[in-house]
């Protein structure tokens, strides 16, 4: 977990105004959330803050690529990811979350811990349903060996006799 340390944000020294923060996430990051299936990934985080009296504004702009599997053939590839968050973090008496980008901290608190949020925006950039993307020829990148053996392997389709009479009516009488 001493990786992590790395993604405190000491804000209460910096004066009000923008300041940038950038991180290069990678295997080690991933490594310190048990639950986490992405390794060999690398994601450049850029976040952008903005500091007011009030409040304090985060801007993240993710962009790199994880290592996934497909679910379609089982084969591992490099599945690009960028996309954009933003973090609210207001001031009150408690530490709450108010909202899914809004946060609340105490009014003596004086640094950010972003190693959840920012686990948290790369895991929403990661689609559920995971699969190779398409070559230049527009042919589907899974591997077509795998794709063949899994057809081979799917059982034969079984018609309930059933039902074979109701395909002899004809729906016009």
């Amino acid at each position: 977990m001493n990786h992590l340390k790395d993604y405190i944000i000491s804000y209460g020294g910096l004066k009000l105004g923008n300041h940038t923060f950038e991180f290069n996430v990678d295997d080690k990051f991933f490594a310190c959330f048990e639950e986490s299936d992405l390794n060999q990934s690398l994601i450049h985080v850029a976040i952008e803050l903005e500091k007011t009296e009030r409040m304090l504004v985060f801007n993240f702009l993710l962009d790199g690529y994880v290592k996934v599997v497909c679910d379609r053939c089982a084969g591992e590839f490099d599945l690009e990811v960028n996309g954009e968050e933003k973090l609210i973090v207001k001031f009150g008496e408690e530490a709450m979350e108010e909202d899914d980008n809004v946060l609340v901290l105490p009014h003596e608190e004086t640094r950010i811990d972003l190693s959840g949020a920012i686990y948290d925006y790369i895991n929403l950039l990661v689609p559920f349903r995971r699969v190779h993307p398409e070559n230049e020829d527009g042919l589907s990148g899974c591997d077509p060996e795998m794709l063949a053996r899994i057809e081979a392997l799917k059982p034969a389709t079984l018609t309930d006799q059933r039902w074979e009479k109701l395909k002899n009516i004809d729906p016009e009488n």
